[in-house]
């Protein structure tokens, strides 16, 4: 019965540091949501009742790069620092790059959703596009987390 007891407190435990690990990861995750569209809208657009527009309004290609660098670099810190304070590595480089090639296979996990629903399903509405990038960012979103669980924010 004892054996039953400690078993139980021991998953109570690991759940509670899972959910509280996850709501972490959401905070930072959706701060990092509102630096990329926040960053690119100003970055095209200018400020909100501005007319000239942003100061990359003639090439946002390269403004949507920019914001979304600024994003990822928010994130890795943010995570870094507050969501896997405990756990990180101390090669800043090696962790750096893990959180980077980890990130490109999450925007290939979306971008391949509208792929599928675009070229396999042939749907071209806005509405599948915006559902297959839903779907997309939910599943890169599980695949981040438990990637930088288990591969980036490692302690050595």
């Amino acid at each position: 019965m004892l054996v039953l007891v400690s078993m139980a407190l021991r998953v109570r435990d690991a759940v509670r540091g899972v959910w509280r690990e996850a709501a972490k990861f959401g905070v930072v995750g959706a701060l990092a949501f509102v630096v990329d569209n926040g960053g690119y809208n100003l970055l095209v657009f200018g400020l909100p009742g501005g007319t000239q527009g942003g100061v990359m309004r003639s090439a946002p290609v390269r403004a949507s790069v920019v914001a979304t660098a600024a994003a990822a670099l928010f994130s890795w810190a943010g995570n870094r620092y507050w969501t896997y304070r405990h756990q990180h590595r101390e090669n800043m480089t090696r962790e750096l790059a893990l959180f980077l090639s980890v990130n490109v296979v999450g925007v290939a996990i979306t971008a391949g959703t509208v792929f599928a629903s675009r070229h396999l399903l042939g749907l071209e509405s806005m509405g599948s596009d915006n559902a297959a990038r839903v779907l997309g960012w939910a599943l890169a979103t599980l695949f981040r987390f438990f990637t930088y669980r288990r591969y980036v924010f490692v302690a050595p």
